[in-house]
């Protein structure tokens, strides 16, 4: 009984995720198509990736298994949508053109986690029996938007925070950062095992997770101030 009421527990968390992380990473993806077409590069278009429809820009791992895995092993929900291709070599003005086409997608989660906020005002027009459960989707969609903008601004390529840093850096810092790009996300998994191993064996040493929860606190906070629900 207690291992199926553990399950019907999981269960009911994932449900309070799905929606939100499904709209975090998908619509994220979906801002850089937009930005990039603005810019001049219709390569996101021709790939149909200039879409506010989720289902354009799901990933079967990164978008369904993963969440669900994450969910069910450690209670919380992370995941990842398609990328959207961009050639940046034709946006004009280039560099102008990397700065805002990177930011486009945090920012769109800066924007969700907004929304999110301010829709906790009417929950109490839901009918009763939906209130905790909406509520729920809404603290989600607030945390897990503030955690992919922060992750994403991490200034390292091919992240978008790095994309951002090559384009606001002068070229003899942009080059050398810019070349990291190939080995990125293995810095990235080097430091999250680095972390985990750290936790376990009792040294508390996690660096990543230092620099996203940190700032995503404080990206909560800022969200809930400015929407009135501060108080």
């Amino acid at each position: 009984m207690i291992v199926d009421g553990q399950l019907a527990a999981m269960v009911k968390s994932a449900t309070t995720w799905i929606v939100p992380v499904i709209f975090a990473v998908t619509l994220h993806e979906a801002a850089h198509g937009f930005a990039a077409l603005r810019f001049g590069d219709d390569t996101a278009l021709r790939a149909g990736r200039v879409s506010l429809n989720p289902l354009n820009h799901v990933d079967l791992f990164g978008t369904v298994l993963l969440p669900l895995l994450l969910v069910l092993t450690s209670g919380f929900m992370f995941g990842y949508a398609k990328p959207v291709p961009v050639n940046f070599g034709r946006l004009k003005p280039l560099r102008l053109g990397m700065i805002i086409v990177a930011l486009a997608g945090p920012m769109t989660n800066v924007l969700l986690a907004v929304i999110s906020s301010l829709l906790f005002f009417g929950v109490g027009l839901v009918p009763q029996v939906g209130q905790e459960f909406v509520a729920r989707n809404l603290v989600n969609s607030l945390q897990i938007n503030a955690i992919l903008c922060v992750f994403n601004m991490l200034p390292l390529p091919p992240l978008d925070g790095g994309r951002v840093a090559v384009g606001l850096l002068p070229r003899p810092l942009a080059r050398p950062l810019a070349r990291l790009e190939p080995y990125g996300m293995l810095i990235l998994m080097g430091l999250f095992l680095l972390g985990y191993l750290s936790v376990r064996t009792g040294f508390g040493f996690n660096p990543l997770g230092w620099m996203i929860a940190v700032p995503a606190h404080a990206l909560i906070r800022f969200v809930l101030a400015v929407t009135g629900q501060g108080g």
